[in-house]
């Protein structure tokens, strides 16, 4: 299978976009604690009909990811709203490891 790194649709440090040639494309997301990487995905507009999967460590710490944490952050609203422009679904994990 070939793949490519695809700089030119996502020029920031914190996201790779990996497209594999006639089968789909997958984001990679790591966003610092400023959710900066998130932001700019919000943020830019693109015609990607292909994505599979948006994959990372999201490090959004509220209740909707981690049970141990009582509140509710904005965050989350941005990562679903992210998933839903590309028509993903957000898939729990079914057991939470607490770190």
């Amino acid at each position: 299978m070939q793949f490519s790194l695809r700089k030119d649709i996502f020029n920031y440090r914190d996201i790779n976009h990996i497209s594999f040639f006639n089968n789909g494309d997958m984001i990679n997301v790591y966003p610092n604690n400023h959710q900066s990487a998130l932001n700019y995905l919000k943020n830019t507009k693109v015609n990607l009909y292909n994505i599979l999967i948006i994959a990372g460590n999201f490090n959004i710490r509220d209740n909707d990811f981690d049970f141990s944490y009582s509140f509710y952050l904005v965050y989350s609203n941005n990562l679903l709203n992210i998933a839903d422009s590309f028509d993903l679904k957000l898939l729990y994990s079914i057991q939470h490891i607490f770190t």
